[in-house]
């Protein structure tokens, strides 16, 4: 753990020195700056003016209520012009400000190594909801806005304003806007009002549009330039035309058309200037890849395990050949008749698709969990439902040791390895490329593993190729995604772009409790405790981590049960409100239980989207054969094992 927080503040100390540069070069950004303290006291005087009236409104009154949202609502216009710096330079402080669930329990991808630690939120969007609630009392309300005028402060200090002498600050803002454009600002993920999404968006670019401006005035030699300006001018033009109604936003060709093609402009850019970054929330982020929609955008996991620093084709290939090996290598259980492939089929996906949940090492029970599928794993930084692994080593290493799962131990796994000739030598050829381990190690297997079916997570969709290379989609699944960012309200857990639950900046997982019920009869709430048992805090009951919805038309059954057969039965689950929806009593349930009122249309059309983000996978043919075994008993097993 200590070596791992080592290599992250190494990480910092190397880059310091390019940004210290950077600050060298730049002129007095005087008019960058001065935009930046007109609007923060500008926002500071909204918040006042907001909490004054709180304090004298009577909540009892229609008026009063009006009064409040009035004012409100333009604390968050004038939030708008400053989000694009708040939401980078202080992402804590900014879930005071405009935090969108009371209670967070955080683990990110900088600070995973730790137990997961709460944190309550406050500001502008939970003051929104709180408002609607029929007990709401004004001392709480004004807590909710003194919490957001005490997080303001921070904005203030020399550590944040200092911040603006280099133009690497402005350009990894500028990223996470433009990805936040994408994933967050049009959905509704933190704007309670549906009507005002897109009056918000709309303002909000504009007054992006300002600031691009001081900045291009105070670092002449580092601008955007009138290539980025006139594209982002018309991003304006199509927001300003396009309907009101968010659910009536043509969310696919603002993406496809302006979004995407911004993103590829600004991290030419990043590497034109050699823009680097000393802030953590940039830790996932990769600033080579130049779409939205690349597979390479943001790394979670380390798929190579101990081989990471292994970069020769060659090397890499054997450990791959060596991957597949183990991975249809029953020689992993303790009984030799259960290898990877009996739960995760590549065939199906990487997952098992036949029954709910699969048999347990005695061949009798269930386990009680349904089998995840492997393809795409490695962009969540938290692993299994409830979040339990932070690495896929971690996750391998679990499975082949559980007395329910493979059944046998990392001793007797060496054991029966080292008995096979062909993996002892060719994996003692690969020490080479680890010399911190002289021997074979555990890690060298579970790393080779991984490795091997990680690959299978660089496919690309029909979506992502109508984002990336124009190439035509099905008008329905456009119409479907368009619903899926807006009135179905999916991406509000389901972020661009693996449509799981992992939002810009990318450096956390989310969990989400659903309601999910024990069968399809709505009687009772599975009895999964979920995250709860990882974490054991109230919020956290049944909570689950948000899958990702790539493949999903192959991957049923859904839930960590399996209790949804089809994609049918899983949208109207959702349509009706989740589990509250339907009856069952949660006080924890964070999808909203009012029913979404989809119509049988709009059911088929979210359907073919989820279809169009299928990516053709093809799976490679299982090894003819297994290495043999100076044990001749272990010379009897199958490939792929036999349950």
């Amino acid at each position: 753990m200590k070596d791992k927080k080592r290599f992250v503040l190494g990480l910092i100390v190397a880059t310091s020195f390019v940004i210290a540069v950077s600050f060298k070069r730049s002129k007095d950004p005087a008019s960058y700056v001065a935009t930046y303290y007109e609007r923060l006291d500008q926002f500071k005087r909204c918040q006042s003016r907001l909490l004054a009236v709180i304090e004298k409104a009577d909540l009892h009154s229609a008026t009063g209520i009006i009064t409040i949202k009035e004012e409100l609502q333009q604390a968050r216009n004038c939030l708008k012009g400053l989000d694009f710096w708040l939401r980078y330079m202080e992402p804590i402080a900014y879930k005071k400000i405009n935090g969108s669930l009371p209670v967070e329990w955080e683990t990110e991808v900088f600070e995973k190594f730790e137990k997961p630690y709460k944190r309550e939120g406050g500001g502008l969007t939970l003051a929104a909801l709180y408002l609607e609630e029929e007990n709401a009392d004004k001392d709480s309300l004004a807590k909710l806005i003194g919490a957001s005028i005490k997080a303001t402060e921070t904005y203030s200090a020399d550590s944040i304003t200092s911040e603006f002498k280099s133009y690497s600050n402005f350009y990894l803002c500028n990223r996470l806007f433009l990805l936040n454009l994408a994933a967050i600002y049009t959905t509704g993920f933190e704007c309670p009002d549906t009507f005002q999404i897109i009056p918000e968006l709309r303002l909000m670019l504009k007054e992006v549009k300002q600031i691009y401006n001081s900045f291009n005035e105070s670092f002449p030699g580092a601008s955007l330039p009138n290539g980025y300006l006139e594209l982002y001018n018309s991003a304006i033009s199509f927001a300003d035309e396009q309907p009101s109604n968010y659910s009536l936003f043509d969310h696919f060709s603002f993406i496809k058309k302006y979004i995407n093609p911004l993103f590829l402009l600004n991290q030419r850019l990043i590497n034109q200037y050699r823009v680097s970054s000393r802030s953590l929330v940039d830790y996932s982020l990769n600033k080579k890849e130049i779409t939205v929609f690349n597979k390479g955008l943001y790394n979670a996991q380390h798929s190579k395990g101990i081989f990471l620093r292994v970069t020769d084709e060659t090397a890499l290939a054997e450990i791959d050949r060596l991957g597949k090996l183990l991975f249809y290598d029953p020689i992993l259980s303790g009984n030799n008749l259960r290898s990877c492939a009996s739960c995760h089929k590549p065939t199906e996906y990487f997952t098992d698709t036949a029954t709910s949940t699969s048999l347990q090492f005695n061949r009798k029970d269930l386990l009680q969990r349904n089998t995840p599928t492997l393809i795409n794993a490695s962009f969540n930084h938290l692993l299994m439902l409830d979040g339990k692994f932070i690495s896929l080593q971690e996750q391998a290493r679990n499975v082949i040791t559980s007395p329910i799962e493979m059944g046998c131990s990392e001793k007797d796994v060496m054991e029966k390895l080292l008995s096979c000739s062909e993996y002892k030598d060719r994996f003692r050829a690969l020490l080479k490329y680890t010399p911190q381990e002289k021997e074979i190690s555990f890690d060298h297997i579970v790393s080779a593993i991984t490795f091997y079916y990680s690959k299978f997570s660089n496919y690309y969709s029909p979506f992502d190729e109508a984002m990336n290379e124009n190439k035509a989609i099905d008008p329905l699944a456009r119409r479907g995604f368009n619903l899926f960012m807006s009135k179905a309200q999916c991406a509000t857990c389901h972020f661009v772009p693996q449509f799981n639950g992992v939002k810009p900046p990318y450096s956390g997982s989310e969990f989400e409790v659903l309601g999910v019920p024990a069968d399809t009869s709505f009687k009772k709430l599975s009895t999964d405790s979920g995250r709860y048992g990882i974490n054991p805090a109230g919020e956290m009951l049944h909570a689950f981590r948000t899958g990702s919805m790539r493949n999903a038309v192959h991957t049923a059954p859904y839930m960590h049960n399996g209790v949804f057969k089809n994609l049918d039965q899983l949208i109207d689950f959702y349509d009706a409100g989740g589990g509250a929806g339907k009856g069952l009593k949660i006080n924890n349930q964070t999808l909203a239980s009012d029913s979404l009122k989809l119509s049988g249309e709009e059911k088929k059309c979210l359907a073919e989207f989820i279809r169009s983000l299928s990516e053709n996978i093809l799976p490679d043919d299982p090894p003819q054969e297994l290495p043999v075994s100076k044990n001749k008993i272990l010379n009897t097993r199958k490939v792929g094992g036999e349950y």
